[in-house]
């Protein structure tokens, strides 16, 4: 992953109200949930709901669907995965134990 597609990634999480959208996917796993569905949980407007998702899609955390009238949102776990490997892969890399990396248990 390259530093400046993680940094945009963080910059959207750092939103509380992104960093709940984005949880919320994430608990609900690969079935996702309609936008309705994520803004009757939320409690969101459906223009804060919709412009907080496009920043969410555009930094490629977040994927929808069109299923006929309906979109769905879900979280897009393999970037997750990348974002959080690309925090933890140098962790520790300059300790002689490297204790505290996550690998190395």
């Amino acid at each position: 992953m390259k530093l400046v597609d993680a940094a945009a990634q963080l910059e959207a999480l750092g939103n509380p109200t992104r960093l709940t959208i984005y949880r919320t996917l994430v608990r609900v796993g690969e079935v996702g949930l309609s936008v309705g569905q994520l803004q009757s949980r939320l409690g969101t407007a459906a223009s804060t709901l919709s412009h907080h998702l496009q920043k969410l899609i555009q930094v490629d955390l977040v994927t929808q669907e069109r299923q006929s009238t309906t979109l769905i949102c879900r979280a897009n776990y393999p970037v997750m995965a990348a974002l959080v490997g690309f925090l933890t892969e140098e962790c520790c890399i300059e300790e002689k134990e490297n204790t505290c990396r996550p690998d190395a248990a």
